[in-house]
């Protein structure tokens, strides 16, 4: 049975974006779990909590301390065949590009000519008058459906192009948020 993942952001005691990780859930296995009944974050600091879930329910829950990685350095990685459109634990595919990201902090996967996603994040441009994201990422994470509904950014195909040619470049996930990279690079 395949198994599932979330990252769930924990502070202070509080749960984050708890509503986009259970509709993620039920649109993965469809099923609506309380996922609430199963985090109880032990400790005020900024946690990071993996819920392992499949078919049958949550399998596991575990916290540990998040430390936001420093990341200015990207490599353009293509790979027309990846499929990552649901959470699943196994990653080997995003590890196996991941490897070749040379002296590079992260990746930007490239599919069909198109920005998709990093090895961990959505991507948000702001190009011309606003902040787009790829109309195709390989994951709808949580951070870019809230950001989606609330209409502070806007799906778009993204070509290498405007991704190099950006006024500003963001990164969005649980865990980091909407988060503005200053002074990033690209590697093709």
């Amino acid at each position: 049975m395949r198994r599932y993942f979330e990252t769930i952001k924990c502070e202070d005691f509080k749960i984050f974006n708890l509503r986009y990780h259970k509709d993620r859930v039920a649109s993965t296995i469809g099923l609506n779990l309380n996922l609430e009944d199963y985090i109880y974050p032990p400790n005020k600091k900024l946690l990071k909590c993996k819920l392992v879930y499949d078919q049958s329910g949550v399998l596991s829950v575990d916290f540990a301390i998040y430390k936001k990685q420093n990341i200015k350095s990207f490599k353009l990685i293509y790979d027309d065949m990846i499929e990552y459109d649901k959470k699943y634990e196994n990653r080997e595919n995003i590890k196996k590009l991941f490897l070749q990201k040379g002296d590079n902090d992260e990746i930007i996967i490239v599919k069909n000519n198109l920005i998709s996603d990093t090895s961990k994040a959505n991507i948000a441009i702001k190009y011309k008058n606003g902040w787009i994201t790829p109309k195709k990422p390989l994951l709808k994470g949580t951070k870019r459906a809230k950001m989606l509904e609330k209409k502070k950014i806007t799906p778009s195909d993204i070509t290498v192009d405007m991704l190099i040619n950006c006024q500003e470049f963001a990164l969005l996930n649980a865990m980091v948020g909407f988060y503005k990279i200053k002074g990033y690079e690209f590697e093709r």
